[in-house]
């Protein structure tokens, strides 16, 4: 359903609440003093600001549609009332990561900010591939046609990141293209202390199961199968990042990893991208058996 909303934004999440948990929904954890875990249904967003030493912060995603107040409520918990972020920054437009933001955009009043070739899935002039309910994986893939696929239409509110790989309010993070999962995803990498916001290029469950997806079983695999249309991509994003050697990471899906369950599993993740990541059979593979 489109729904006009004002200051020039165009909201196709509303009214699309999809009755999807899992055992986190509505825990966070802080993964460090200045990055906080937010698990939104069956999906994470991720606040990037140390409440002790600033009010200052960055909301990284925004979760499931119709789910705006319940993340504007946690970040009150963590950052006061009142303390809006100084911007969002999407991984990617995916439905499960921009279902509050329009609503958050008008109530907060901040700008959005995703890579370039994300924007005509953020502006209203394209909309994504259907999801591949044909795709090998569970039930998750099989309920994912019914997932939103259309464009939001962020309006003037959402501009490109900024060319040289920096941040908008993140000194120290850069931002790093990984798609395959979409044509726009990007990650996030602090080379400080080597931690990663990695959006779903890869993640720590396995997103095509119902069970895990509800039990949030940690297991290091590829982005999400129904939606990803470019392999070769995201297998070359997967290696990009390993390539990083992050201590930590936070993910789209799964619980945050650090240490050597991370550093191992990414390793078995890349040797065994055919195996672990790529489905068998589905729309977007194109391998021959």
């Amino acid at each position: 359903m489109d729904v006009n909303r004002h200051n020039d934004m165009t909201d196709t999440m509303q009214d699309q609440f999809l009755p999807m948990f899992s055992i986190s929904s509505g825990l966070g954890r802080e993964v460090l003093p200045d990055l906080y875990c937010y698990t939104n249904q069956i999906v994470n967003v991720s606040f990037v600001g140390d409440p002790e030493k600033t009010n200052e912060w960055v909301m990284i995603d925004t979760g499931m549609p119709e789910s705006a107040n319940r993340i504007s409520e946690a970040a009150e918990e963590r950052f006061g009332e009142n303390n809006k972020p100084k911007a969002i920054i999407l991984t990617h437009g995916h439905f499960d990561h921009v279902g509050g933001v329009v609503d958050l955009v008008e109530k907060w009043g901040v700008k959005v900010y995703a890579h370039e070739a994300e924007l005509p899935y953020l502006t209203g002039k394209q909309s994504y591939p259907e999801p591949d309910g044909s795709v090998e994986g569970g039930l998750v893939a099989k309920m994912s046609p019914m997932f939103p696929n259309e464009p939001i239409d962020l309006g003037s509110n959402v501009e490109a990141l900024p060319s040289d790989g920096s941040v908008p309010h993140m000194p120290g993070w850069r931002w790093i293209h990984t798609p395959g999962h979409a044509p726009g995803h990007i990650s996030l990498f602090r080379d400080q202390d080597q931690a990663l916001i990695a959006g779903d290029a890869f993640i720590t469950v396995k997103q095509e199961s119902l069970y895990k997806v509800t039990t949030q079983a940690k297991e290091i695999n590829g982005p999400p199968r129904y939606l990803t249309t470019d392999w070769d991509a995201a297998r070359e994003s997967v290696e990009k990042l390993e390539a990083l050697k992050p201590a930590v990471a936070t993910t789209g899906h799964g619980h945050p990893m650090s240490g050597k369950e991370l550093s191992d599993g990414l390793e078995r993740l890349i040797r065994e991208f055919d195996k672990i990541a790529i489905p068998d059979y589905g729309r977007f593979v194109n391998r021959i058996h």
